[in-house]
């Protein structure tokens, strides 16, 4: 999160009276007021800052909540806990609910340390004393392609406190999980922020994931391509036969069907396991061999000669 300079925003100095920082937010309100500036985009975004940095520094107690969060932002962002600041009300000068269309309009910065509902009062907005919804937190979660497919916990300690975070089956590389209520404490009485676990699945050699299917290779024989059979094909569950037809050409994909991923949150669901053949030719023939396929050569040239 992007730490916000109210004070450059405002352009006064820290040490700026309380009526100064009126004066200033007053002259770029004019300056900057959507009613001045129909259509500037820019204009509007501007206007937003500087009422928010308002929101804050024309309250003695929120700009001395400000001022120790400023002094002790980097152990903030290293601690990734929420500040516990008061929430006194400053009257708005304007109507900010219909001209940013209901709500503050202001930033994630603001709503984080100072937010919550705004009410109108007196043709004003005055920030509500409502509670605040605390810090949401992000974790990774480190899993194999076997765990995915069946499904998996893990302990992780999260701000002090030990969780154990359940996957289900077919969990897929990205997703995140959201852990509602085990984020950051509330902020004066509201409630606790959530907990965003991303989890990340270590490729498992040998096996591509797309989407519900799996694709995979299979080295054949060139006799078994040629003259057909049964061989043993690897599966996130085992070995299983799969048929080879006579003739398989190399670069064909054979398909089995439900033998791939879990569907996630659908048990009886499967994808596809998506098997291409790469057809290995033989080497280092013996002289027998050697014998024995120019006599196959021979063979194909009078047939294709005699069609």
């Amino acid at each position: 999160m992007e730490y916000k300079d109210y004070y450059k925003i405002l352009g006064v100095e820290k040490s700026a009276s309380q009526a100064d920082i009126k004066k200033a937010y007053r002259a770029l309100a004019k300056k900057y007021h959507p009613d001045k500036t129909k259509g500037d985009k820019a204009a509007e975004e501007k206007f937003k800052d500087i009422s928010e940095a308002y929101e804050v520094l024309g309250d003695e107690q929120k700009r001395k909540q400000y001022d120790e969060l400023g002094a002790n932002w980097r152990h903030f962002q290293q601690q990734g806990g929420p500040y516990q600041g008061g929430r006194g009300g400053t009257y708005y000068e304007g109507d900010l609910g219909d001209m940013f269309g209901g709500g503050s309009g202001f930033s994630d910065f603001f709503e984080q340390f100072f937010g919550g509902g705004f009410s109108q009062q007196g043709g004003g907005f005055r920030a509500g004393r409502g509670g605040a919804k605390g810090q949401d937190y992000e974790a990774e979660m480190l899993i194999t392609m076997q765990e995915a497919y069946s499904g998996t916990s893990r302990l992780l300690t999260v701000n002090g406190q030990q969780l154990r975070i359940t996957t289900k089956p077919g969990v897929s590389d990205g997703q995140v999980l959201k852990i509602k209520g085990k984020g950051g404490p509330a902020l004066a009485g509201g409630t606790a922020g959530d907990l965003y676990i991303r989890v990340q699945v270590q490729p498992l050699p040998g096996f591509e994931r797309q989407g519900d299917d799996l694709h995979t290779r299979l080295n054949l024989d060139m006799y078994t391509a040629i003259l057909g059979g049964e061989v043993q094909v690897s599966t996130l569950t085992g070995k299983l036969k799969l048929k080879i037809p006579a003739g398989t050409q190399n670069g064909k994909t054979l398909r089995l069907r439900g033998k791939g991923m879990p569907v996630y949150g659908k048990t009886d669901q499967h994808g596809d396991l998506y098997v291409k053949i790469e057809v290995q030719l033989p080497v280092h023939l013996t002289e027998e061999e050697r014998g024995l396929m120019e006599r196959l050569r021979e063979l194909h040239h009078r047939k294709t000669a005699s069609v």
